[in-house]
């Protein structure tokens, strides 16, 4: 599977955030009717994506490099690593962060949604920044 033949959409970090973030985003297909949509998420080495709540459900496959999960909850923290050929199905609802590890990571995101929510972007004060939608993916409006 050649990754580097994709039409990548980069959502580097600004200001507003105080971790390192550069991620990239390649939407393979989905449906807003179904409320579901697939799409590779690729991330530089280190790097973050955004603080985020997942709203529906999410399988995902890891296709390259080490992809780093760190779940926030009330009463613990969660830090998993995941390598090629894992795969997870999440209900959604936890707070987490996900990063690439020391050579990046390449990830399959398949995502379901019964009201096209797909995932709240969260701030450092647990404030909902934005709500990515099915339809926001399938037109091309990024987190930012």
């Amino acid at each position: 599977f050649k990754t580097d033949a994709i039409t990548w959409h980069r959502l580097p970090g600004s200001p507003d955030f105080d971790y390192p973030i550069d991620y990239w985003i390649a939407v393979l297909g989905g449906s807003v009717a179904e409320g579901r949509v697939d799409f590779l998420v690729k991330w530089e080495a280190d790097a973050y994506c955004h603080l985020h709540r997942h709203i529906g459900t999410a399988t995902t496959l890891v296709l390259e490099g080490e992809h780093h999960l760190v779940e926030t909850q009330a009463t613990e923290t969660v830090h998993k690593v995941r390598r090629p050929g894992h795969v997870a199905h999440s209900a959604g609802g936890e707070l987490h962060m996900e990063y690439g590890g020391p050579q990046g990571a390449v990830v399959l995101f398949s995502m379901q949604s019964r009201d096209g929510r797909l995932f709240d972007v969260i701030d450092k004060h647990d404030k909902v920044v934005t709500t990515t939608t099915v339809e926001d993916l399938l037109t091309g409006r990024f987190v930012s």
